[in-house]
């Protein structure tokens, strides 16, 4: 039995990529929206309040997330292209 797609045949929409690619955009999204898990004065970092430097974090982590997105729906592209016959080197 071959794993391959046979020609003509559909190619799943939602696939596990697709799927981890929309949590790593839904998380810092959540994270940010769920404001009664942050709305604390402590513990301080730097003598910055909780509330602050809690959402300063997500700064980078979000770039994180939508970088990992990117990645996962790139790779999950170049399989839907490979699986169709169109793949280039």
């Amino acid at each position: 039995m071959s794993s391959e797609t046979p020609a003509g045949a559909q190619l799943p929409v939602v696939t596990p990529a697709r799927v981890l690619a929309g949590l790593s955009l839904l998380l810092p999204v959540v994270a940010m929206l769920w404001v009664s898990s942050y709305t604390k004065a402590t513990p301080e970092l730097g003598g910055l309040p909780f509330f602050y430097w809690y959402q300063l974090a997500w700064v980078p982590a979000s770039a994180i997330f939508t970088v990992a997105a990117y990645l996962l729906l790139r790779r999950d592209e170049q399989a839907r292209k490979a699986a169709a016959g169109g793949a280039s080197a």
